[in-house]
């Protein structure tokens, strides 16, 4: 692990956090905020965004937060977005690739639009935002990338094998850009979280891609029938501030790759060394008995 010492400065630099209306994202942002001087915040949920914005410079003297509620599915709307913060003098240091979703249920069984836009979020919009903001920061011989992939990219299970293999893919892009880009003074973090009490679990039991809206609730409890909840020990659950604070201090500190809580880091190590052949016979067995559930 990194000394402290060696840990980089944030301190006027410009972070920009995707999905930062809740969860990870949010959090994230609380943490940048102690450091960055600018902030800007993307989500489609700008009522959120504002709410967070107030309280983030209430906080923290002189911080500038800018919010922009944007689709970054549409490559067209975030290509825009960049374009106005260039064009405002906005420098993109920091880039945290936090936005995503998840879906639950056997793919033949999923609706392909939101298995799409699952794709189109995870991995493609991802994707174009570093390619983006990549050049200028060799340009200029710093910045920092947090993707934030998931364990569940480690061995991707039956039942979300699409947000999965997609996690996987941001997983990997983090491993070979923090390869590529030695020596130019940008650092590529990838952060895998284990269970984390978001939203996450209602929006990955929905049909659709639109926003959890708190008006879902009624519709929470047929998800819920609809699968069992998964129970998990206590110890495996970190909450979003912990994992948010743990990220945030791996990518300051340099390093390739964050799990954060001390048992989904063991278990994600047992994951990654496991042999592939009974990983498969394991997860056939589970797979199986989703079926006949149905």
């Amino acid at each position: 692990m990194v000394n402290a010492m060696n840990e980089i400065s944030l301190s006027g630099r410009t972070a920009l956090v995707t999905g930062a209306s809740s969860g990870i994202g949010a959090e994230v942002a609380r943490e940048l905020a102690c450091d960055v001087s600018t902030l800007v915040l993307v989500a489609r949920r700008r009522d959120r965004l504002e709410d967070l914005a107030s309280e983030l410079t209430a906080a923290h003297h002189g911080l500038r937060v800018i919010v922009r509620d944007v689709d970054l599915t549409d490559l067209a709307a975030t290509g825009r977005l960049l374009d106005e913060l260039e064009a405002s003098g906005v420098a993109i240091d920091v880039l945290v690739n936090n936005a995503g979703f998840g879906d639950r249920g056997l793919l033949d069984e999923r609706p392909w639009s939101k298995i799409e836009s699952l794709l189109a979020l995870n991995v493609v919009s991802a994707t174009f935002l570093i390619h983006r903001v990549l050049p200028k920061m060799v340009a200029r011989g710093f910045g920092a990338i947090m993707n934030v992939g998931s364990v569940a990219g480690i061995v991707s299970k039956p039942g979300s094998a699409v947000y999965g293999a997609s996690k996987s893919y941001l997983n990997a892009l983090s491993d070979a850009l923090s390869a590529e880009l030695r020596g130019t003074g940008v650092t590529v973090t990838a952060v895998l979280p284990g269970p984390v009490p978001t939203e996450f679990g209602a929006m990955a039991m929905k049909d659709d891609a639109a926003p959890v809206r708190a008006a879902s609730a009624e519709n929470a409890g047929a998800d819920e029938r609809r699968e069992p909840r998964l129970k998990l020990p206590r110890a495996m659950v970190v909450s979003a501030r912990e994992c948010a604070r743990q990220a945030v201090l791996g990518m300051k500190r340099g390093s390739a790759r964050v799990v954060p809580g001390g048992l989904v880091y063991t278990m994600a190590k047992i994951m990654d060394n496991a042999p592939r052949p009974v990983l498969r016979e394991l997860l056939g067995r589970s797979a199986a008995k989703m079926r006949r559930r149905q």
